[in-house]
């Protein structure tokens, strides 16, 4: 199945919170879209990977991405390898996006500026006719076939998490930002539900509290507000963007 773009995501919810809306406005416009989790948050505070692991479906389904997969490269741990790498070149040889949105350059979260370099990496070396790759099925082990094709997305695009980095563009979600908080709020055992009780007494974190929704719809707005968006999710390239008419900025 080739798709439009491909989103990458250290964790599951990492894609939800920063670049849902982004996602689902390019959906609404017809593109087809895919998830890609590089590991199933087994470290995070709340919950469990399995509970994460439905999460990311039902979200995944509420977005309406064609299909969401879990590397499973490791939480915390996984590194910047050429094994890693090389699961990653299939991944983007399979669905041969041709647009890629992964994690932030930099931030809070150790893994979010490694996860972010290590997809940036995959996709200029998954252009390269000499590094052969073919599919794995789910044990591992290569299925038989002919190698994957090298594929090199046009554009790779850094989605802004938790730290305040000054955008290069923000993309308008100001018709998608309920249906983003749907998205969001899928992951129950991770954030504030008042109507849910099941999480209420598992460990508070600073994404848990009841105001973080409202910090993510403030960001939004400043993100949107010198565009002149009501909301917006801001981006950061590592590659200066062309445009080939100046009246398409805004």
């Amino acid at each position: 199945m080739k798709l439009d773009i491909l989103a990458f995501g250290a964790h599951p919810d990492d894609v939800e919170l920063s670049c849902s809306g982004t996602l689902l406005s390019h959906i609404a416009q017809g593109k087809t879209v895919g998830l890609i989790d590089l590991t199933r948050g087994e470290l995070g505070s709340r919950g469990t990977a399995d509970i994460r692991d439905q999460e990311a479906a039902d979200s995944a389904r509420l977005m309406g991405a064609k299909v969401r997969e879990n590397l499973n490269l490791g939480d915390g741990t996984f590194e910047h390898s050429n094994e890693n790498i090389r699961k990653i070149i299939q991944i983007i040889r399979k669905y041969q996006p041709e647009i890629v949105l992964a994690n932030a350059l930099k931030d809070r979260h150790p893994d979010h500026g490694r996860g972010a370099k290590l997809v940036s990496d995959a996709c200029y070396f998954s252009g390269l006719k000499k590094i052969e790759t073919t599919p794995k099925a789910n044990s591992g082990q290569p299925l038989s076939g002919n190698p994957q094709t090298p594929w090199r997305p046009k554009a790779v695009y850094h989605y802004i998490q938790d730290y305040n980095l000054e955008p290069d563009f923000v993309v308008d979600i100001s018709s998608f930002l309920e249906k983003k908080f749907e998205c969001i709020l899928a992951f129950k055992s991770q954030f504030y539900l008042p109507s849910d009780k099941e999480y209420a007494a598992e460990a508070q974190t600073p994404i848990s509290g009841k105001d973080f929704m409202d910090f993510i719809k403030a960001k939004g707005a400043v993100f949107g507000r010198h565009a002149g968006f009501d909301y917006a999710e801001g981006f950061n390239v590592a590659r200066t963007p062309g445009i080939e008419n100046l009246f398409t900025l805004r």
